[in-house]
């Protein structure tokens, strides 16, 4: 059971992560170059409304694997790097939590609105706070190599 409970784990955290490192350092830089904000725009409301569909169940896939793996554990010992990398995570979901509903609902009423300035703005600090989630993800992933 134990081998399962990682396994979704790291498929979770994988997904997440990979997916983060994708839209921030590939696909935003692409679209950046090669589309004007009329296309751009809609086109990265649609990615991002796939992609947080993915990261929501990998947040519920997660928690559940992340809390099962824990009890696992006699007498609450896990390792240090254990709870850093559960603390982090929280602060990840939390981050994602404010991009969820405070920059993508202004994202997307913008693009709604054909307002390219304010969704340009938008967009930009969904990429500033994905790319805070992307470092968080990697110093986690070393806290339970390093004090796992």
């Amino acid at each position: 059971m134990r081998n399962i409970l990682l396994f979704l784990h790291l498929a979770a955290a994988i997904f997440w992560m990979g997916g983060m490192a994708f839209m921030v350092l590939s696909l935003r830089p692409a679209a950046h170059a090669q589309l004007q904000p009329p296309v751009r725009l809609p086109l990265m409301v649609e990615v991002l409304r796939r992609f947080f569909v993915i990261v929501m169940i990998g947040i519920a896939v997660l928690l559940v694997t992340g809390v099962a793996l824990m009890l696992q554990v006699p007498g609450g010992r896990a390792p240090v790097g254990w709870h850093v990398m559960a603390g982090l995570g929280i602060v990840m979901m939390l981050i994602f939590g404010h991009i969820f509903f405070a920059p993508w609902r202004r994202l997307r009423a913008a693009v709604a609105a054909q307002d390219w300035p304010e969704g340009g703005k938008r967009m930009n600090q969904i990429a500033l706070l994905v790319k805070i989630n992307l470092g968080l993800g990697w110093v986690a992933i070393a806290a339970v190599i390093l004090w796992g």
